[in-house]
């Protein structure tokens, strides 16, 4: 396939939220050679891939080849893989240790593809989830406060034991010269700066390191400017995406509420030096023109890097 679009910046990478926004969630699998195209027709040269459930790890593990081999014809790089694994934080060890089998197989098809890092959102809490409950993007606070609790649950206990899980998941993740990023999202144990903060001196890892996401911070009133200062040598890697703060949303920036140069003033005071992924659509957004958004997104994300004097 022919990449007629002028290409943008390596520092901005187009988010797998693309392919979620146009095929649902989890997409098919079966079709990230295709997919791995499609964002780059938009004139990326830099995206995400996920691996969400064992499944879909498993696949891409076998498939990686292929993979690797699209990716490289098209002269693009996925300096971040996310693995999602919502099962690293079960309250049962050997459940969490099964987990770690998988996250390392992600961290080979990391290797593979030439990422930094790879992500996951924040460790759940350690409820009695369904069964039959899917993975899903986000956990919400309706979908997650009436669960119970194991009867047998001692906190102190658990957190440490969550805490080691972690700690060997950074050190495979090392192995393979990786960073791993949580993401912060509702429902989440690690949902803003003072999670982190809280979970990384537990974990005590250097790799472990914090997903900005602007969306999800400023819908959790999490104070974004203050996290990039307070975070600096944490971050490397940032979401892109805009809301009201009333309801979450991965809007166009400048469709919500978030002071953009403030935020970007206090990214320059910070030295960040990393990269950019935009971030916007999913089904609660309603975002209408996809591809058109991303692009226009790209260019006003170019901007702001000249605009602030980003990398300089």
């Amino acid at each position: 396939m022919e990449i007629k679009s002028k290409r943008i910046s390596q520092k901005i990478t187009c988010a797998y939220l693309y392919t979620i926004s146009k095929y649902g969630y989890p997409p098919k699998v079966e079709n990230t050679t295709a997919h791995i195209r499609e964002m780059a027709s938009l004139g990326f040269s830099s995206i995400e891939l996920e691996g969400i459930g064992h499944a879909n790890i498993e696949y891409l593990y076998q498939n990686q080849k292929d993979i690797v081999q699209q990716v490289q014809e098209l002269g693009l790089e996925v300096p971040v893989f996310c693995i999602v694994l919502p099962e690293m934080s079960a309250f049962d060890h050997e459940v969490r240790q099964k987990q770690l089998r998988y996250f390392e197989q992600g961290c080979e098809i990391a290797k593979a593809l030439g990422a930094e890092g790879v992500l996951d959102n924040g460790p759940l809490p350690p409820y009695n989830y369904p069964s039959d409950m899917p993975i899903q993007r986000h956990y919400t606070g309706d979908q997650l406060y009436g669960l119970p609790l194991p009867e047998n649950l001692e906190w102190e206990t658990y957190w440490k034991g969550l805490a080691a899980t972690f700690s060997e998941a950074c050190d495979i993740a090392d192995k393979y010269g990786l960073q791993y990023h949580l993401h912060p999202c509702e429902g989440s144990l690690v949902s803003n700066t003072d999670g982190f903060e809280n979970f990384s001196r537990i974990v005590d890892r250097k790799n472990l390191v914090f997903n900005l996401d602007t969306a999800n911070q400023f819908f959790l009133k999490d104070n974004i400017a203050l996290c990039s200062l307070r975070l600096a040598s944490k971050i490397s890697y940032i979401h892109i995406s805009d809301n009201t703060g009333s309801q979450l949303g991965h809007l166009m920036p400048g469709s919500g509420d978030v002071h953009w140069d403030s935020f970007f003033q206090s990214l320059k005071k910070s030295g960040f030096s990393g990269r950019f992924g935009i971030d916007i659509g999913g089904a609660e957004s309603n975002v209408e023109n996809l591809d058109d958004t991303y692009r226009e997104t790209a260019i006003w994300l170019e901007k702001q890097i000249e605009k602030h004097q980003l990398f300089q």
